[in-house]
């Protein structure tokens, strides 16, 4: 497997780009645009960093080369929190294009319902077929539920 993301991070910040458009703030522009920075922002969150630290950290050292200005993790934090309308319009932006934006099934991440116990339970439901029967170490109980979860 390689871990090469100049080529997704390269698309990202293209689409980014294009719907950000040219907006053009007073005085000195700054060193790191809009688009740049929603692109690290979104690519944090794809990447799974959620530690801002860590983020910039992994930045610093994997991803200097496409960024010409990396800020420090205060300066970092605050365009983010001036930035959040224009994160929240690309956010949305970027789910429209997915597949799952027009798909009539929604993926929900719950806690998981104890409803049946047992083995002979769970076949005589009418989930059987449909939903999973497994251990869920979490709970350290066996519940029906979806097979990805268990």
């Amino acid at each position: 497997m390689t871990t090469d993301l100049s080529t997704p991070l390269t698309a990202l910040y293209v689409k980014i780009d294009d719907e950000i458009g040219g907006t053009r703030c007073l005085g000195r522009p700054p060193l790191l645009s809009n688009s740049e920075l929603v692109c690290l922002a979104v690519a944090q969150a794809l990447l799974g960093y959620h530690s801002e630290a860590r983020w910039l950290r992994y930045a610093n050292k994997h991803l200097i080369g496409m960024f010409p200005y990396l800020p420090q993790r205060p300066g970092y934090h605050k365009r983010l929190k001036a930035a959040l309308p224009l994160l929240k319009r690309m956010i949305r932006e970027l789910a429209m294009d997915s597949d799952f934006w027009t798909n009539t099934v929604w993926i929900a991440d719950s806690t998981p319902v104890p409803c049946g116990m047992s083995g002979p339970t769970v076949q005589r439901s009418n989930m059987a077929g449909w939903a999973g029967y497994g251990y869920c170490a979490s709970h350290s109980r066996f519940l029906l539920g979806s097979a990805s979860s268990l």
